[in-house]
């Protein structure tokens, strides 16, 4: 059996290494995505109070991690979202539908005390799985 080295992504480095986490580590054709927040470079919260503009977000931050990657939302095999206000989540999911356009991936949604900051409303993790 060939011995898999991690590849491992950093889409803020700067911000990363301060909370001390990669944003993704790939093994194999196996992609582990850490949640994704509305941030800005430096780190800092970005469209406070506004759930859906954080849900886009954080789709566009995990999309660059994709592509990176060579992949797309069609090699989701894992989502996993923590929110705050799942109310409004719900209230808000259908925009998943842009996202998610052959097939939708398993996964749970979890309504949190909180997350990393107190302005930060959503966080969508992800595991993709990369064809050969």
């Amino acid at each position: 059996m060939k011995s898999e080295k991690p590849e491992y992504f950093s889409l803020r480095p700067e911000v990363e290494k301060a909370y001390g986490y990669s944003h993704a580590v790939k093994i194999g054709n196996s992609i582990k995505v850490s949640g994704a927040v509305s941030m800005d470079d430096e780190g800092g919260p970005t469209a406070v109070g506004d759930l859906l503009q954080q849900v886009k977000n954080c789709y566009t931050d995990l999309g660059k991690v994709l592509d990176h990657y060579g992949c797309s939302f069609d090699d989701v095999v894992v989502e996993n979202v923590f929110t705050t206000d799942m109310p409004a989540f719900l209230e808000n999911s259908e925009y998943r539908n842009s996202i998610y356009t052959q097939q939708y991936p398993t996964g749970s949604w979890l309504e949190v005390k909180g997350l990393s900051l107190p302005e930060f409303l959503i966080e969508i993790e992800l595991e993709v799985h990369k064809g050969n």
